[in-house]
């Protein structure tokens, strides 16, 4: 069962190998996904990381939490779980 794993405050210049690369370090990662505006294609200072198992998450969140990466201190914790948009009511 694979654990989502949000991290913010990312340096811009950061990327998504070098955010999978960082987590590789702590367990096995299924995919790291860096988001980015899409108008400019700029980073957001945040991504999210698929781990493989709850202890690899678990020992992420533990040392990575707070440490600087890049000259920022990054948040890693678990995800929260997407939940679909609510369409705007249609005007008559």
């Amino acid at each position: 069962m694979s654990v989502n794993l949000y991290a913010g405050n990312l340096s811009y210049e950061m990327k998504e190998d070098s955010l999978k690369e960082l987590f590789e370090g702590h367990g096995s990662v299924d995919s790291a996904k860096i988001i980015v505006d899409k108008f400019t294609g700029r980073s957001k200072g945040f991504g999210f990381i698929e781990m493989n198992s709850d202890d690899a998450a678990e020992a992420a969140i533990a040392q990575l939490n707070g440490t600087e990466v890049m000259g920022r201190s990054i948040k890693v914790n678990y995800a929260r779980p997407r939940f679909p948009q609510k369409e705007e009511p249609k005007k008559e």
